[in-house]
C-alpha cells in the first residue's frame, strides 16, 4: 500500500508530541471526498500545535495544520469529483479532526470550497487562513456601511498574516491605512503593500483612556488587550472595529463609553465556524480584490520539513506576510 509523509501528533509520557512519519490512506479519518494536499501554510495557530501541542491538539494522534490546498483524487459526494481543486480552512482541522501537513486527506465535503477560477492551490495557501481571516474583516466593515471615503482604516499588527493581506485588500479597493506594527524595520514592506501611514505600536500598549480623539472610520484588530482598548477609544462615532485575533491578549480593558457616546460597533470575526455562503464570497472576494502580484511578495516558501522550526520563529513574531509550506508529492 502507498505510504504518504505526514507531521503526526502523539501521546508521550510528558503529553503530546509531534514528529514527522509515513502513513496509509488506513490511517486517515473518515470523510466523502480523499484530496491530494499540494500546499498548507502556517499560522500562529500551527506555531503553537508544533511547538505548544497540548495547547491546541487535545486528542491524538492527530495531524497538525488549519488549512490546505489540493486536488480531489475520490468523491463520494455529488459536490466535488476527481480533478476539482479546493481549499479548506477552518472547521476544527489541524485542531479537533486530521489537518493539512499530511500528503493525503480525507475530509467531509461540506467543509470544501472550490477554489475561484484562475487562483492555483499555491496562491490559496498563501492566502490561506490568515487571509480568509483578512477577508471576513473586510466585509465585516463594508457590511457595516464604511467606505473609503468616510476615513482611515487602521490595521494592527499589519505585518503578520492576517494584517499584510487585509492592508493589500484594503488599499486595492481605495481605502486609506494606516498600519501599527512592532516592527518598524518593515515600514518598507508596509509602504509597498499600501499603507499611508504607519505607527509603532507602542503607541496603543498603554492602559486606554475611555474616549480618546477619533481618528479611524473602522479598524481590523488582531492582537486584544491594551491594543484593541485603545483602537475602539479612537474610533469616529458610528466607526467598526473587526477583531480576529488575540496575539497580544485575551483580555479587554476598555469600557462601554466608545460603544454607547459614539454609537461604534464591534465585529467578533470567526473563521473557524464560518458559514458556507459567507466562505464562498470571500473566497470569490480574495480572487479578484488580491493583487496576486502583491500576495507574491509578502509570501514566502518552506519545504515540508522546515516546518517545526518555522513553528519556532512565527511564535517569536519573527515571520512576516505568508509562510506556504509544500506538501511532497
Amino acid at each position: 500500500m502507498n505510504t504518504f509523509p505526514a507531521w503526526l501528533a502523539t501521546e508521550s509520557d510528558s503529553g503530546p508530541v509531534v514528529s514527522r512519519t509515513e502513513l496509509t490512506t488506513d490511517d486517515l479519518m473518515d470523510g466523502d471526498v480523499t484530496v491530494k494536499v499540494e500546499y498548507s501554510g502556517l499560522n500562529y495557530k500551527d506555531g503553537l500545535a508544533m511547538v505548544k501541542t497540548a495547547m491546541i491538539i487535545r486528542k491524538p494522534p492527530l495531524i497538525p495544520g488549519i488549512d490546505l490546498a489540493g486536488t480531489v483524487t475520490h468523491s463520494d459526494s455529488d459536490s466535488f469529483k476527481p480533478g476539482d481543486r479546493v481549499v479548506l480552512t477552518g472547521y476544527g482541522i489541524g485542531e479537533r479532526f486530521n489537518g493539512g501537513y499530511t500528503g493525503v486527506a480525507r475530509v467531509k465535503s461540506e467543509w470544501l470550497v472550490p477554489l475561484p477560477d484562475g487562483m492555483s492551490t499555491r496562491q490559496a495557501m498563501a492566502i490561506g487562513t490568515a487571509g480568509f481571516t483578512a477577508m471576513l474583516c473586510v466585509l465585516a466593515l463594508e457590511n457595516h456601511g464604511i467606505k473609503p471615503e468616510d476615513g482611515e482604516i487602521l490595521v494592527t499588527g499589519a505585518a503578520g498574516g492576517v494584517g499584510s493581506i487585509a492592508l493589500a485588500v484594503l488599499h486595492k479597493l481605495g481605502y486609506s491605512v494606516t498600519a501599527t506594527t512592532g516592527r518598524m524595520q518593515e515600514s518598507d514592506y508596509l509602504k509597498k503593500l499600501g499603507a499611508d501611514n504607519i505607527l509603532d505600536r507602542s503607541e496603543f500598549s498603554e492602559k486606554a483612556r475611555p474616549l480618546a480623539k477619533e481618528r479611524w472610520a473602522g479598524a481590523i484588530d488582531v492582537a486584544g488587550g491594551f491594543t484593541l482598548a485603545n483602537v475602539l477609544s479612537q474610533v469616529k462615532t458610528g466607526g467598526a472595529v473587526a477583531a480576529c485575533g488575540l496575539a497580544e491578549s485575551m483580555d479587554l480593558p476598555t469600557s462601554v463609553a466608545p460603544f454607547i457616546l459614539r454609537g461604534i460597533s464591534l465585529h467578533g470575526i470567526d473563521s473557524v465556524t464560518c458559514p458556507m455562503q459567507t466562505r464562498l464570497i470571500a473566497w470569490q472576494r480574495l480572487g479578484t480584490d488580491l493583487d496576486m502580484d502583491i500576495l507574491e511578495s509578502m509570501s514566502s516558501e518552506i519545504g515540508f520539513e522546515e516546518i517545526p522550526e518555522a513553528a519556532v520563529a512565527i511564535l517569536k513574531g519573527q515571520i512576516r506576510g505568508r509562510t506556504i509550506v509544500k506538501i511532497p508529492d
